[in-house]
C-alpha cells in the first residue's frame, strides 16, 4: 500500500493529480497518515475540503468511501441497517420447516427456546446491509473514510461519531463489537456552519483552508482549464478575489472560478470585457442580487490590475 514520505512528497504527489496546494495543507496530511488520526478540514464552501480526501484516495491507491451529512441523519442511516426485508422473504420460504422444528419439540418453552436459536440466523452478517461507516471498518483493505460536511449533522450524530473515531470500533447488539481489520484514514469537513463539539475537535488533527493567494489560484485555473490563456486567467482571477471582498451573499468559489474559465475558452474569449462579464457572470455568481450588484460597480475598479 502506498504511503507518503514526507510532507513535500504529498505536495508534489497531490499536484501531480491535480491538487494545487501548499506546505500548510502538505503537512496535516502527511502527519495524519503516519499518526493514523482523523483529519478535520474547515473552511467556506468551495476550497477543496472535499477534494483533499478524493485526491488521498487516487494517490495512495484507497478506495473512498463517502457519508455525506445532513441535518436528522441518524445512525441507521449512517453505520448499518438490516435487510427486513429479505428476512421476511427467507421466513416465507422456510416456513414449513419452521413448522417442522416445532412439531418436534414437547413443550411450548421448548419451541420458543428452538426457534430463538434458528432465529439467531436472520441477524447475521448475511442479513446486515452497511452504510458508509460501517462499510469502513470492515473493510479488509485500507480505506480513505470522508465524512463531508459534519456540521450540518446533529449534535447528537456527533457524539456518535466519538467511539468510531477513537477506536473505530461498533457494537451491534446482535453481531457484538466489530473492530476495524484496517484502520481507515478520515477526513472531515465542516463548513463552520454550527460550532462543533470540543470532544470531537480533540480526537482530530486540524487544518483551516481559506481561498488561496493570487499565484496559488491562478496556477490551480490554469491546472485545471490548460487552454486558456494565461493573461485572461490573471484577468479571472483577480476579478474573482475582488469580488470576494465586495461582501457578497454567495461569494464565488474556486470551482466557479474554474467553470467560468472554461466557459470564456468554450466563446473564445480574449479578454475580460464588459460585454463578456454580463453574458457569463451567472456562471461565476449564482445569486441574482450578487449579480446586479456587481454589474453596477465599476467595471474599472474590479478588473484593474
Amino acid at each position: 500500500m502506498a504511503s507518503f514520505k514526507s510532507a513535500k512528497d504529498v505536495l508534489q504527489q497531490f499536484e501531480s493529480h491535480g491538487y494545487i496546494c501548499d506546505s500548510n495543507l502538505a503537512t496535516p496530511i502527511f502527519l495524519m497518515e503516519r499518526l493514523e488520526k482523523p483529519l478535520l478540514v474547515e473552511g467556506p464552501p468551495g476550497v477543496g475540503k472535499t477534494e483533499i480526501a478524493k485526491t488521498l484516495s487516487v494517490t495512495l491507491g484507497r478506495r473512498l468511501i463517502r457519508l455525506q451529512c445532513y441535518e436528522g441523519l441518524d445512525e441507521s442511516k449512517a453505520l448499518y441497517e438490516w435487510e427486513y426485508t429479505k428476512q421476511l422473504l427467507y421466513t416465507q420460504i422456510l416456513k414449513d420447516r419452521i413448522g417442522d422444528l416445532v412439531n418436534e419439540t414437547e413443550t411450548i418453552a421448548n419451541a420458543v427456546e428452538t426457534l430463538n436459536q434458528e432465529g439467531k440466523a436472520f441477524f447475521s452478517r448475511y442479513f446486515l446491509l452497511p452504510r458508509p461507516l460501517l462499510e469502513a471498518i470492515l473493510s479488509t483493505e485500507p480505506v480513505v473514510l470522508l465524512i463531508d460536511e459534519i456540521d450540518r449533522a446533529d449534535d447528537e450524530f456527533e457524539s456518535f461519531l466519538l467511539e468510531i473515531l477513537s477506536d473505530f470500533q461498533v457494537s451491534i447488539p446482535e453481531l457484538g463489537t466489530l473492530t476495524a481489520a484496517q484502520r481507515p484514514l478520515v477526513v472531515l469537513t465542516s463548513n463552520a456552519n454550527r460550532s462543533l463539539s470540543e470532544a470531537l475537535r480533540r480526537r482530530c488533527l486540524y487544518l483551516y483552508i481559506d481561498y488561496p493567494p493570487f499565484d496559488q489560484e491562478t496556477r490551480i485555473v490554469l491546472c485545471k482549464v490548460p487552454s486558456l490563456n494565461e493573461d485572461l486567467a490573471n484577468q479571472v482571477v483577480r476579478f474573482v478575489q475582488k469580488i470576494r471582498k465586495l461582501n457578497v451573499r454567495k461569494p464565488p468559489s474556486i470551482a466557479e472560478t474554474i467553470d467560468w474559465a472554461m466557459a470564456l475558452v468554450v466563446l473564445n474569449a480574449e479578454n475580460l470585457s464588459r460585454d463578456i462579464l454580463s453574458s457569463t457572470l451567472n456562471v461565476l455568481m449564482k445569486d441574482r442580487e450578487d449579480i446586479d450588484r456587481i454589474m453596477k460597480e465599476n467595471y474599472n475598479d474590479l478588473s484593474s490590475r
